[in-house]
Order: structure tokens, then sequence, then C-alpha cells
């Protein structure tokens, strides 16, 4: 029985520990993680009666794979050194309508238009910020999104090796 119970699990649709906002139909999307860096920048498609169509993350210098439906003005947020999302507002109705982002240095941008059921998502920890998108899409644009957290990932890579072996 457990067998049968992990292999249903592991062939069926993804499933994700947060909350996903929205109605959610469609197709499944979830932004890769980098262990490097951590998200330098956000990029929202907005079509042209304020839905938004599709997003995309850049970890680095480095854009993802755009998610969502093509078509719509592209809008962005590039974080400055040492900035990060710490959380997300947003409004809904049958497709994502809304996304403002909040950085730990006060700054905010907002895209889409301010209509429909509203929503807030933050980490639940202290110190985690934004690392990753996770959603579905389908026709006109993004009808679910959710988010996950996790601590910074700034200098990992530049953290020089101990000498020390203990």
């Amino acid at each position: 029985m457990l067998l049968w119970l992990t292999l249903a699990l592991l062939w069926s649709s993804p499933c994700w520990a947060g909350q996903m906002f929205g109605n959610g139909k469609g197709s499944y999307f979830i932004t890769s993680k980098d262990n490097e860096t951590g998200i330098t920048g956000i990029r929202v498609f907005v079509g042209p009666v304020g839905l938004i169509k599709s997003i995309q993350v850049m970890y680095g210098s480095s854009w993802s794979e755009k998610y969502g439906i093509p078509g719509g003005k592209a809008h962005e947020l590039i974080l400055h050194p040492g900035e990060h999302i710490i959380s997300i507002y947003g409004r809904y109705k049958t497709f994502l309508q809304h996304v403002t982002l909040i950085t730990n240095q006060g700054r905010s941008a907002s895209f889409g238009l301010e209509t429909g059921k509203g929503f807030f998502a933050a980490p639940n920890l202290t110190g985690q910020v934004l690392e990753g998108v996770y959603g579905q899409f389908w026709l006109y644009g993004i009808t679910g999104i959710g988010f996950t957290w996790g601590y910074p990932r700034e200098g990992l890579a530049s953290v020089p090796p101990s000498d020390d072996p203990f």
C-alpha cells in the first residue's frame, strides 16, 4: 500500500508545501533555484488589460526562462547588492491581476492593475527572503502563484576554503 501511495505522489501533479494564491488552472511552472546566488531581479509581463501574463526571475546575471503565456509589456525590478524581496502583495480574479514586491531596503515595485481579491505572502522565519516562484498559467495569463523562501545566498561562492581540516 505504501508503495502505491509513493508512486501516486511521484506521478501526480506537482505539489508545493507553500500556499498558491489564485484559482490555479492550466500548466504548472516552478523557477529553478541557483545555489550560488539568490534572486537578483524579477521581470513581469503585463497585458493590455492589466493581466499578468508571465514572469521571469534573474539569478546572478542570468534570466530564467519565461513562465506563462507569450505577450505583454515587460516591467522589471533589478535588486541592488544585498537587497532581497521580503514580502509580496497581490490581487487576482480568474487571472493574476497585480503584484507588489517589497524589499529589505524599503523599495517596492508594482505590476498590473490593483483589482480583485488580495493576498499577502512573506516567509515564516525571520531573515528568509524570496528564493523562487511557482504557479500555473492558462489561456490569458497566470492563474495561480506561490513563493518559496530561504536564507540569502550571496557570498557563498566567495568564501575561501579553510586550511583547517577540522
